[in-house]
């Protein structure tokens, strides 16, 4: 697809790592830069292409609101943890179109502060080092967050020139403070740790 991606940061070679959602190609971005397992929605298991290879590749499905589905997350996060492997998941729920980061979910970051994992930040964002003509913008063409239909969004998304995604991953894990208990305030304060990714690549753009 002619991305460049690079990354700034050490990614963790085992452990959780959670990140702000912004489409599917972040899924292939965390993929290219290390070998990882990821914990995502059930739907994506269906769809086209995409569904196939993160099947392919480990991940472990969430049925959202159906019972036992936070039990098989945990234990699909163990076995990633005993292979030596680093789990990746989107506390957001969802995806945006990166202008700010969502409200965190609280259940499965629930699951994985009770593994005894470390827990680390990382903020992936995308820009178009080409013109591709008036109009034409991250938030709109990479970013995959609105009602369009998805092989309509890929077949856009892979006529475009110039794709860059940055991936930062904080240099320690989160340290939270209170108990593996309070669930709220373990997702905002793992919220903010990713904001806090996002706001320095931003001052860093603003500087150069």
């Amino acid at each position: 697809m002619g991305i460049a991606a690079r990354r700034e940061g050490a990614y963790p070679e085992r452990g959780v790592v959670i990140s702000n959602h912004m489409g599917y190609l972040d899924i292939v971005a965390f993929a290219a830069l290390h070998r990882c397992v990821f914990v995502s929605k059930a739907e994506i298991r269906r769809w086209p292409f995409l569904g196939w290879m993160t099947t392919m590749a480990g991940t472990v499905y969430v049925d959202r609101g159906r019972g036992g589905s936070a039990m098989r997350a945990k234990s699909g996060m163990q076995a990633a943890a005993e292979a030596g492997l680093p789990v990746v998941f989107f506390p957001e729920g969802t995806t945006s179109n990166g202008t700010t980061v969502l409200k965190f979910h609280s259940g499965l970051l629930s699951q994985a502060t009770a593994s005894g994992e470390p827990v680390t930040a990382a903020h992936v964002r995308y820009r178009l080092t080409e013109d591709n003509g008036p109009g034409v913008t991250v938030a709109d063409n990479v970013s995959y967050w609105d009602d369009t239909p998805l092989l309509k969004h890929i077949f856009r998304l892979v006529a475009l020139r110039g794709i860059e995604v940055e991936v930062r991953f904080a240099g320690a894990p989160i340290v939270f403070s209170g108990d593996v208990g309070r669930r709220k305030m373990a997702a905002a304060e793992a919220r903010a740790a990713v904001m806090e990714l996002r706001d320095a690549m931003q001052v860093e753009t603003v500087g150069s």
